[in-house]
């Protein structure tokens, strides 16, 4: 397979590759969600986040992530928005509807933590969210190893946010006091709970059983931010599964590592198009 081939060319390709496949895993990033809609420097962050902007000067979500707020009120304030804004504001997106109407049985594994594959009806046994959740809060310490909801606290915080700041008592703690986190992949403290585990188990066993067919990967929008976790391991079960084809859909990165994938396609057009072809 080439991906100097023609538009077409590479349409017909894909076709072909997902007719043979036995089985098929999607590997997302970011941008598989920017794609969608969920832009986080676009026009609705800027109306979103008007106070932030003017007043601590953020530019984009992801480094609001990392801003040194001066006091937790301000932090959760911020993050409240934040966590609303990619999580609750958006439902499904329809990019992610299309997906599932074309994949409904596939395995996904991906880094971003929207969880818009689990709102598009994907099975949720067949998803590893690997680098957490935007919907879950855990023990800021790392331990112990738990996870809850966080839905009804920015419910409940939302309103309560005023001059960039919420109120001292909505503060979020864990039920014995002690300071709460994001459940998001950021350092050492990063909880993986127990179903974090068993969703890692369930990637490896399906892993290892479509090694023996015809495995298809449909890698989406994933650049070099964290590599090792989708983009470089899919070359590597392309390079090591005889029968495995890598279909890499980035717009700004779409070449190999490796030179000497023997089943190799990749797209740098637009994703809901090439969807629409399919």
């Amino acid at each position: 397979m080439t991906s100097t081939a023609s538009y077409s060319e590479r349409i017909d390709l894909l076709r072909q590759a997902i007719s043979e496949a036995d089985h098929i895993i999607i590997g997302a990033g970011s941008g598989l969600s920017t794609a969608a809609g969920l832009d986080y420097s676009g026009e609705d962050f800027r109306r979103e986040f008007t106070p932030w902007i003017e007043r601590y000067g953020i530019t984009d979500l992801y480094s609001s992530s990392f801003y040194p707020f001066e006091t937790p009120e301000e932090y959760w304030a911020c993050w409240a928005k934040h966590i609303w804004f990619c999580r609750y504001r958006t439902g499904t997106l329809p990019l992610y509807r299309q997906l599932q109407r074309l994949f409904p049985e596939t395995f996904i594994v991906t880094t971003n933590v929207d969880a818009q594959f689990e709102l598009a009806g994907f099975a949720k046994d067949n998803i590893f969210a690997a680098q957490g959740d935007y919907g879950r809060f855990q023990p800021a310490s790392g331990d112990p190893k738990m996870t809850w909801s966080n839905r009804r606290w920015v419910e409940q915080v939302l309103p309560l946010i005023d001059d960039c700041r919420i109120p001292t008592y909505m503060i979020p703690f864990t039920d014995d006091g002690r300071p709460a986190a994001m459940n998001l992949r950021v350092d050492d403290t990063f909880v993986e709970d127990e179903h974090w585990h068993r969703q890692a188990q369930r990637y490896t066993d399906f892993v290892k059983e479509a090694s023996q067919g015809n495995l298809l990967l449909l890698e989406f929008g994933i650049g070099y931010n964290t590599p090792g976790i989708i983009r470089l391991p899919f070359e590597q079960m392309a390079q090591r599964f005889p029968h495995t084809t890598l279909v890499r859909f980035n717009r700004d990165n779409p070449e190999p590592y490796s030179q000497d994938l023997p089943r190799f396609l990749s797209f740098s057009e637009d994703i809901s198009e090439i969807l629409n072809q399919l």
